[in-house]
């Protein structure tokens, strides 16, 4: 992908929502943290963004993919968000590179879009539990977001995601049992959930509606429980 051309400091969520888009990510939630209490922020706007449905053919044909060496979509998003970081005048935030780890998972229900599921996974009102977040741009000011009026994906679904997990390591009771998931994966039972992906995060009515591509959900399986 070309460098991304330095544009005005006018900032506003429709011009963001445009660039992110053109760079293979989509909005997954945005904030005032003087109003939603966003930790280790103050004031200003917080966007964050995710992996969308072009996510995934973006990466494949980027350098990071085709070098192939180790930690492609960090350093593509690293590359990527930067340069949109770059772009509008903001600070950039990523999920990785800690410790210490920025605090997405609070930004991420603070945002109003995510939400805890009753496999204490989280949820997301357009991805589902198949959420994968590319880093957030933190900006000075404060422009006009969206606001955010959705209910989580949650109520009044029959909950597929507490029964789905072959040997229970996600659950209702207990939440996540990581050691039981990496044991199973270990096994030819768990080679679905290598190559598939998650059968509980896939069970979600919206992670399925979503409908992302099996080879992106077995990358990040790999990534997780390296064989």
């Amino acid at each position: 992908m070309e460098p991304l051309t330095p544009v005005s400091r006018q900032v506003t969520y429709d011009a963001i929502e445009t660039a992110a888009g053109d760079a293979g990510l989509i909005i997954m939630g945005a904030q005032h943290p003087r109003v939603s209490e966003a930790k280790e922020l103050n004031g200003g706007t917080l966007i964050l963004l995710g992996a969308g449905q072009e996510f995934w053919p973006t990466l494949q044909k980027s350098p990071e993919w085709q070098d192939r060496t180790a930690n492609p979509v960090d350093r593509w998003s690293d590359r990527v968000v930067s340069s949109l970081a770059n772009r509008f005048g903001a600070t950039v935030h990523f999920p990785f590179g800690g410790p210490p780890y920025t605090p997405f998972i609070d930004w991420a229900l603070k945002s109003g879009r995510a939400f805890l599921s009753p496999v204490g996974a989280m949820v997301h009102d357009t991805v589902g539990m198949m959420i994968s977040y590319r880093g957030a741009l933190h900006f000075p000011q404060e422009f006009d977001i969206p606001v955010t009026t959705v209910s989580s994906p949650c109520d009044g679904c029959p909950a597929p995601c507490t029964t789905a997990c072959p040997v229970g390591a996600l659950n209702a009771e207990t939440f996540y049992k990581l050691d039981t998931c990496h044991a199973y994966l270990d096994t030819d039972d768990g080679h679905p959930c290598m190559t598939n992906g998650c059968a509980a995060r896939l069970a979600c009515p919206v992670s399925v509606a979503f409908n992302r591509d099996p080879a992106q959900t077995a990358h990040h399986m790999k990534a997780f429980h390296p064989s």
